[in-house]
């Protein structure tokens, strides 16, 4: 029986920690995509405050809020 509630509550828990993880997978491809990006200074600075936002919200424990900063970046970058 305790195997079973063990279980599931293994399973239950593992998608927060794969999607906890993506946030660094994102900056990572932000940051690759930056030296070859043709953006206007002023959508550069936007990129960057972006980038540096979502490792902000990242570190303090806002999965949610990183992400949509790093997406946001991302998408401006054309990624």
């Amino acid at each position: 029986m305790i195997v079973r509630i063990s279980t599931a509550l293994f399973l239950a828990l593992a998608p927060v920690n794969a999607f906890a993880n993506q946030c660094p997978t994102m900056m990572t491809a932000n940051d690759a995509a930056l030296p070859n990006a043709s953006l206007s200074e002023a959508d550069m600075a936007k990129v960057k405050q972006l980038r540096q936002q979502g490792e902000q919200l990242h570190q303090s424990g806002d999965h949610t809020g990183s992400e949509a900063a790093l997406g946001e970046a991302k998408k401006m970058l054309g990624l």
